[in-house]
């Protein structure tokens, strides 16, 4: 089942992947020297987010998952939306990371457990382990706890934990028993040795072009089903492994799922390995161009707001709406009261006088944006 790397068309990829490449650093060096970077690469992770779920066969909208990320909910989160805040809690933690730390095996295990028990995996490996056997010292003559010693043994084993943490001293990991459940997980499905061919493949493309280097990474990925659960997990390895190689500079991950969407299904998922490889290939080359326009569309929606702000008072608030509208795909009243330290009253009334376009229809849980 090994992926073979001896049959690649490298002379009919050579132009696909300088088209890539020259749009990808183009789009970086747009984003590193606009004011408005910032802003529109926060916006990439949701649209990124939103078209990962888009080709795993759901679908998720990106007003829940932008009121999902600011705790503002207007229904209980589905189990595609939590699979979607996953994505784009995993990009921006690759972000907030060194280049090589994604494809390391300490950021691989980091990511791995992204999609439904991230936050417990992290409490685990920084929490604490409570210890429920009584120190015999306090047992009485006739074998009964003390339920207060009990409760001061397990304080001292807090403690221990805690001190060994902070001192450097290596502590044993608690396995998790939910991670390999077999009501969830395949037994036979060996993730071990998929991945340890998929990192064969990561090791010998090493010196190889970083655009041919992360399409060949993700090929591989989707040809050996490495991961039973997260299949999203290899399309960011990909984008992090132009991060690696410095094609894209810091803060900037490319946008793997939204490029893919961009292509037909049927030339990605082809049989023919230069076609599929053509496809990826043309996904990121979409991708970047996708950028540049969103970039664009920033700048033009940046010049019409500030001429919206021409005599108002050096005290209001609307400039401070205007960067936080740039900055978020959409918002909403809640989460403008929460931003910029207004009412919600007179975030709707900001909101009026910036004449933002509503997203929704709805009468009640509204969301604005310039889109």
């Amino acid at each position: 089942m090994a992926y073979d790397l001896t049959k690649i068309p490298v002379r009919a990829l050579l132009q696909p992947i300088a088209e890539a490449t020259a749009a990808l650093v183009r789009l970086d060096e747009r984003l590193k020297n606009s004011p408005l970077g910032p802003g529109c690469l926060e916006r990439l992770h949701f649209v990124d987010a939103c078209a990962s779920l888009w080709i795993d066969g759901e679908l998720v909208h990106m007003e829940d998952l932008v009121l999902h990320d600011a705790s503002r909910d207007i229904r209980s989160p589905t189990h595609e939306l939590t699979i979607a805040h996953a994505v784009l809690r995993a990009r921006k933690k690759i972000l907030r990371h060194p280049p090589t730390w994604a494809l390391s095996p300490e950021g691989f295990l980091a990511l791995r457990g992204a999609e439904d028990f991230q936050e417990k995996e992290e409490e685990g490996r920084g929490g604490t382990e409570v210890s429920t056997h009584s120190d015999p010292q306090v047992e009485t003559a006739s074998d009964q706890v003390d339920p207060l010693a009990q409760d001061l043994a397990a304080l001292d084993a807090v403690l221990e934990r805690s001190t060994a943490i902070l001192s450097g001293a290596p502590v044993p990991q608690r396995e998790s028993p939910w991670q390999r459940a077999e009501i969830v997980y395949d037994p036979d499905w060996n993730e071990e040795d998929r991945l340890a061919e998929w990192r064969e493949v990561l090791r010998r493309t090493e010196n190889m072009p970083p655009v041919l280097r992360a399409v060949l990474l993700l090929d591989a990925w989707n040809f050996l089903d490495v991961l039973e659960r997260t299949p999203w997990l290899g399309r960011l390895l990909a984008a992090s492994s132009l991060l690696e190689a410095g094609l894209t500079s810091a803060g900037h991950l490319a946008t793997v799922n939204l490029g893919l969407k961009l292509i037909e299904r049927d030339k990605r998922t082809s049989r023919n390995l230069e076609t599929r490889l053509t496809a990826l290939l043309s996904a990121l080359t979409a991708a970047a161009e996708f950028g540049l326009k969103e970039h664009d569309k920033l700048v033009l929606a940046r010049q019409t707001l500030e001429y919206r702000l021409k005599g108002r008072r050096r005290s209001s608030k609307l400039p401070a709406l205007v960067d936080l509208v740039l900055s978020r795909p959409m918002v909403s009243a809640s989460m403008i009261a929460k931003e910029i330290g207004v009412t919600p009253q007179a975030a709707l009334r900001l909101v009026e006088e910036l004449n933002l376009r509503e997203l929704t229809g709805r009468g009640r849980f509204r969301v604005w944006g310039i889109v």
